[in-house]
């Protein structure tokens, strides 16, 4: 009796050693066919570079400053404007 036990254990054994390598299999055939979707995927995103990325990103920032700088001297420009009008009329009304 103790044998048919060990072959029936034995078999079983088998089985789900033969399970686990079909599992196995099947594991690295479903990651395969993932990973090679996602790359596709990301190829047909034409994703932008990390490099390219951060060169448009510099000079964002630069025209960003260059913007902020000639706004501040076409302010002062626009103030002097204003303030040539008022010294006229003020030297005028000292003048009657």
């Amino acid at each position: 009796m103790t044998q048919t036990q060990n072959r029936v254990l034995d078999e079983i054994a088998k089985l789900f050693t033969n399970a686990a390598g079909a599992a196995q299999g099947v594991r690295q055939e479903v990651e395969t066919v993932i990973r090679s979707q996602a790359e596709r995927l990301v190829a047909d995103l034409d994703l932008v570079p990390r490099e390219e990325f951060e060169v448009v990103r510099a000079m964002a920032a630069l025209a960003r400053e260059e913007n902020e700088a000639l706004k501040a001297r076409i302010e002062a420009l626009e103030a002097a404007l204003a303030a040539k009008p008022a010294a006229k009329a003020k030297a005028a009304k000292l003048a009657d």
